[in-house]
């Protein structure tokens, strides 16, 4: 019976050492701290989704008739809720991460669709909720811009880790996953089109 304790005691002491010399306690903790950066990210992406319906609905209280923009913007909004209500952060698979991303880049692109009603519609420049919100939504944009720089260290941190040797094995045997990157989709850095209003009117009668 004694000979059976010095045995499991000898395994369990040689599978400690082999895992923290193996680095899984570094994957863990990286690991960890990606999934607390993400957290900060999925905050700002709901303050954003919060905001945007105040601008469409200054938009359309000053008589803005863009129906195409506002039903894409309900649809992008509608899909990263539903995206980032997937599972709670902590819980959050890589897979469902970047399934968040995708959502949010799409949502961020009909926003730039919206903002860009002011140079078609100038009544919008006289409204104050939709500049109010507008300014409360650049600051929001520049907290996504920080809080997804920190994201994207961390997960260069881990996912570096995740693949050295001997780290690699490591991951492998307790199933570690690489985790995605928070990047701008192809083209982000072009400015949207919006439809000619007069165009729209004349097709609309």
């Amino acid at each position: 019976m004694k000979l059976e304790k010095i045995f499991i005691l000898v395994g369990v002491s040689f599978f400690l050492l082999f895992t923290s010399g193996c680095g899984y306690n570094t994957l863990v903790a990286q690991q960890q701290n990606v999934k607390a950066k993400w957290a900060n990210v999925e905050a700002q992406l709901q303050r954003r989704a919060d905001l945007v319906p105040n601008l469409v609905k200054a938009a359309q209280m000053a008589g803005i008739q863009e129906q195409e923009v506002f039903g894409q913007i309900a649809e992008a909004r509608s899909r990263l809720l539903n995206a980032t209500q997937a599972a709670p952060s902590e819980e959050k698979t890589p897979e469902q991460r970047q399934a968040v991303i995708e959502a949010a880049n799409s949502f961020g692109g009909t926003i730039g669709r919206l903002l860009m009603l002011q140079e078609q519609y100038p009544q919008l420049r006289s409204n104050e909720l939709f500049l109010k919100t507008q300014d409360e939504l650049a600051g929001t944009e520049n907290r996504i811009a920080v809080a997804r720089t920190d994201y994207n260290n961390a997960v260069r941190e881990y996912n570096t880790s995740l693949n050295q040797f001997p780290t690699v094995i490591t991951a492998k045997l307790f199933g570690f996953k690489e985790e995605p990157y928070f990047q701008a989709q192809e083209g982000a850095q072009s400015a949207p089109s919006l439809p000619d209003p007069n165009t729209m009117r004349k097709n609309q009668k």
